[in-house]
């Protein structure tokens, strides 16, 4: 059985990057094919193009919260405010309940099928919220990738999932920051262009 780690992670990991990471939830078949994967048998029979789109929506709010955890400058408020509005609507629609016994209690999806999944993840959510751990999933900071990832950093200071993600970032804001510091050659003057400006004419006229 996949871990909250491996839950929340594998479901974040299913959108495309510049990295040759296709969409999962693409149509109604991606969806199908991603669940049974994942055990959610009986979620993957039945499910249709609108159940992809609204699967797609919940993922990437989840991505979106993830770059908050990143620190991402890209990610605004609004569209954090954004993500987590969608967040709480769809726990809404696919409510846990707590189930106790001897050795516990934990939290299990209270519908079947696609809402009994979704139920899952937002469940696994929750447990890694309660033990601390949430703020450690991140999304990687890198506009091509945006690949989830668990952060064992002591200090939770990683903002991407590797050295190839930061070493790209890194070099594009250095060449950024160097065409912003270059100064731009003045015009050009020239006879054609002197000519153009005042009819023709480039010298004054004889008296």
């Amino acid at each position: 059985m996949a871990s909250d780690v491996e839950t929340v992670l594998g479901f974040a990991n299913t959108h495309a990057s510049a990295f040759d990471r296709p969409e999962r939830f693409a149509d109604a078949a991606g969806l199908s094919d991603w669940l049974t994967e994942h055990d959610f048998t009986e979620a993957a029979t039945d499910v249709t193009a609108a159940d992809a789109v609204a699967v797609r929506e919940l993922r990437d709010a989840l991505v979106t919260v993830l770059l908050g955890h990143s620190d991402d400058p890209h990610t605004s408020v609004e569209s954090l405010d954004a993500a987590e509005e969608l967040l709480r609507r769809t726990a809404l629609r696919h409510p846990l309940v707590t189930v106790v016994d001897r050795s516990g209690a934990h939290l299990m999806p209270a519908q079947r099928g696609l809402s009994g999944a979704l139920g899952s993840i937002l469940a696994a959510m929750t447990e890694l919220a309660l033990t601390g751990t949430w703020h450690r999933l991140k999304a990687c900071r890198n506009p091509r990738c945006h690949f989830a990832f668990y952060d064992h950093s002591r200090n939770t200071s990683g903002a991407y999932c590797g050295t190839t993600c930061s070493t790209q970032v890194a070099m594009r804001n250095y060449r950024e920051r160097r065409r912003a510091a270059t100064p731009r050659p003045p015009p050009r003057f020239s006879i054609t262009s002197a000519a153009a400006r005042t009819g023709g004419c480039t010298s004054p006229p004889s008296m």
